[in-house]
């Protein structure tokens, strides 16, 4: 049960970690078109982002799924950015629309296993001298969850306040959070494309200097 505990204090400090916002960025941007009145779809959205994150999480965890983490790390701020678009889209029709809830229940769906895939990276590092990996990947996966649901509470709270006791209509408050969002997740697509991009470099400087000294010691 301790370690239980211990994986979902891991799992709910891991999404809040201030150093990895692009968790919080993405649910921040999940929630910007949704009041307290609408809790249900965005109950529903978070259900089904946990079931696929979870389900990619735990086919990573146990090895059945296998993509390269630096093509993962680079998916998720491109997944906060379409969100972030999608928003900006269905600004008018967002909490109302049923084609446009639809549209984004496709997207936080696919997104989710995305997302499930990148914390598979720091669980795998934590799980790597353990062979038991069913109750801490359940305790992960509350943590995640706990953590989770009070970003989207605190963004519909904010919502609550800024649209009640502010002249700011709904549709320039989604637009200009949005917006925000998509600037930030595109400084952050860069970063990591530029950080990919170095890496292949020196892996590939590292397997050239490598083959230089095998012929070198063959001589």
């Amino acid at each position: 049960m301790n370690d239980i505990w211990f994986y979902t204090e891991l799992g709910f400090s891991h999404v809040l970690d201030p150093n990895g916002y692009d968790h919080v960025l993405f649910l921040t941007a999940l929630a910007l078109p949704f009041s307290f009145g609408q809790w249900k779809k965005v109950f529903w959205l978070a259900t089904l982002f946990t079931l696929t994150h979870c389900l990619s999480l735990a086919l990573a965890a146990y090895g059945i799924v296998r993509i390269d983490a630096g093509l993962v790390e680079m998916l998720i701020p491109i997944t906060i950015l379409i969100t972030a678009l999608l928003n900006l889209y269905t600004a008018d029709k967002a909490g109302a629309s049923q084609k446009a809830f639809r549209l984004d229940l496709v997207a936080t769906g696919f997104f989710g296993l995305i997302h499930g895939l990148g914390f598979s990276n720091y669980f795998r590092m934590l799980m790597a001298e353990e062979e038991e990996k069913a109750a801490p990947l359940l305790g992960f996966a509350a943590g995640i969850e706990g953590a989770q649901l009070a970003v989207l509470l605190a963004v519909l709270a904010l919502g609550y306040v800024l649209l009640r006791w502010t002249p700011l209509s709904r549709k320039y408050y989604v637009w200009g959070f949005s917006l925000l969002i998509a600037l930030i997740s595109q400084k952050l697509i860069f970063f990591l494309d530029s950080f990919f991009h170095l890496k292949l470099t020196m892996q590939r400087l590292s397997g050239f200097v490598k083959a230089g000294l095998l012929v070198n010691s063959g001589k």
